[in-house]
């Protein structure tokens, strides 16, 4: 069953489902409101009984004979009117209804009229019992056969139930032609979504010219392919950068090794050999930067409160080890931020080992933290303007940078740590050395005025 059957089914259902509780609640309250109307025609009954009597009473002094009610109830149109003289009397009645005690006592005024459904000669009947106005001990007593409504309550429900039927069908109709044009935008969708499968092209434009759920779902679905698309060309380009980087230590250390194989009594051989050891090395760097950058390119496991300031004190003692002929000068606020104490420190010590391997000897390191933002400016020769965009990239190198070893992924690294802990990485055009920053979000209750 396809969505626009669903549709249709649930409109017609939803539709017939409201039409059943207005017929639930309808029907009773039309069967209460006939019985009400019969009710007031029987005391309207009742109120012209005293003329009733009064025009028997003349019809009999006429003829000077003793006036004597009728026994029989007497028709007047379909209500039944039958007048008690005093005394009455409890008993069975062949003329109509049975009186009771109540009766008596109505009749005598001790008791109040009343209603009740009595059945006289197999037919049902709705009586008025009340005193006969004017005339105390007097009964007087109207009756409507209680099949008078029913015929009115059986076509009202043959009514409601031919209307809930039909208002069901057109409603499932409607529904079903509604869904078709609402639906429509689903389908082309739908369709080119398959298209994108089948074709494997992710750059196939996706509509999302409505703002509704349906535009949302289409704008959801552009923003995911466009997402996967950049994301498998960046894989792309990974993997054809990371070849060539690796071709060509790979290439010198097999020469090197052949080369060393053949004059393994030459006196060039510890020289070969140690060539072949740092291309080793610097193949190993390569690989531990390629991993490292997959692997912050993912959510962190483990993350906590870190003292960005206490993390670039760390870095910049270790560094100075290393590099005795560079001065450090820190400038570090008390910064706390959030994320993977490892890879934060892992970019921070990539932006100290590049600034480090810029700067000249003798030249100083300047190290700033405050308020989340982190800053490395050296005196090395700086980045030329036109570079700027491109030290954050993939195994970018300025030509001038391809005489120093190193494989253009440690900076890449830096933007990666940064954009996953929600900050940014960039390069600060100045006048002489180079500033690289990183911008991190720091805990809000630690964050300075």
């Amino acid at each position: 069953m396809n969505l626009r059957t669903r549709l249709a089914i649930a409109g017609g259902s939803v539709v017939a489902g409201a039409l059943v509780l207005v017929s639930v609640v309808l029907y009773p309250a039309v069967e209460a409101n006939l019985r009400g109307q019969i009710d007031s025609s029987l005391v309207a009954a009742v109120e012209q009984a005293p003329a009733v009597a009064m025009a028997i009473k003349a019809k009999y002094s006429m003829s000077n004979t003793q006036p004597d009610f009728p026994a029989v109830p007497l028709g007047i149109g379909n209500t039944k009117l039958q007048i008690v003289p005093d005394p009455v009397q409890i008993g069975p009645s062949t003329e109509f209804v049975d009186l009771t005690a109540r009766d008596v006592a109505v009749a005598n005024g001790t008791a109040s009229a009343y209603f009740r459904d009595a059945v006289y000669n197999g037919v049902g009947y709705r009586v008025y019992t009340a005193q006969l106005s004017g005339s105390r001990g007097a009964l007087v007593r109207t009756a409507i056969p209680e099949s008078d409504p029913v015929p009115t309550l059986r076509q009202l429900a043959w009514l409601l139930a031919g209307s809930t039927v039909a208002a069901g069908l057109l409603a499932a109709l409607a529904s079903r032609l509604a869904a078709r044009r609402v639906l429509r935008p689903v389908g082309r969708l739908t369709e080119t979504v398959e298209l994108i499968r089948t074709t494997g092209d992710l750059a196939i434009p996706i509509p999302a010219d409505s703002r509704d759920e349906i535009g949302r779902l289409g704008s959801a679905f552009a923003a995911m392919t466009a997402a996967l698309d950049e994301s498998v060309g960046a894989q792309r380009r990974l993997v054809a950068d990371a070849s060539h980087e690796l071709r060509t230590p790979l290439t010198s250390l097999t020469v090197n090794l052949e080369l060393l194989a053949e004059n393994l009594a030459d006196a060039q051989a510890p020289l070969l050999a140690a060539e072949a050891l740092g291309q080793a090395g610097e193949l190993k760097t390569l690989v531990n930067d390629l991993v490292d950058l997959a692997r912050y390119g993912q959510p962190a496991f483990h993350t906590e409160d870190v003292r960005l300031d206490l993390v670039a004190e760390r870095v910049a003692a270790r560094a100075a080890r290393r590099a005795p002929k560079i001065g450090f000068e820190l400038t570090c606020a008390p910064t706390l931020v959030h994320g993977d104490p490892d890879a934060l420190e892992r970019a921070v010590a990539n932006l100290v080992d590049n600034a480090v391997k810029w700067s000249p000897s003798g030249g100083r390191i300047r190290i700033s933290v405050k308020a989340g933002t982190l800053e490395v400016a050296d005196d090395g020769p700086g980045i030329p303007d036109t570079d700027l965009e491109f030290v954050f990239d993939r195994f970018y190198r300025s030509p001038a940078a391809r005489a120093h070893p190193g494989s253009g992924l440690g900076l890449a690294i830096v933007r990666q740590v940064a954009e996953a802990h929600g900050g940014t990485a960039e390069a600060v055009p100045c006048q002489s050395g180079a500033t690289l920053r990183l911008v991190l979000p720091v805990c809000i209750e630690h964050a300075e005025p």
